[in-house]
């Protein structure tokens, strides 16, 4: 996997989360509250895979 499927994975999980977001915000469904919580976890987990990689590339052009 490249660094920008990484990327386009990390947005579609985010676009994934939306409908809980809205469920939870707009509608106070408490368990999709925690549904957010979980992707918003995983977000910031592929958010971090991906600033490595993006460090180690430019690093190598060094």
């Amino acid at each position: 996997m490249t660094n920008f499927d990484s990327f386009k994975e990390l947005k579609e999980l985010i676009e994934s989360i939306e409908e809980d977001a809205g469920k939870f915000y707009e509608g106070g469904n408490s368990a999709a509250g925690t549904r957010v919580r979980k992707g918003m976890q995983e977000v910031k987990i592929k958010a971090q895979e991906i600033r490595v990689g993006v460090q180690e590339i430019k690093n190598q052009k060094k």
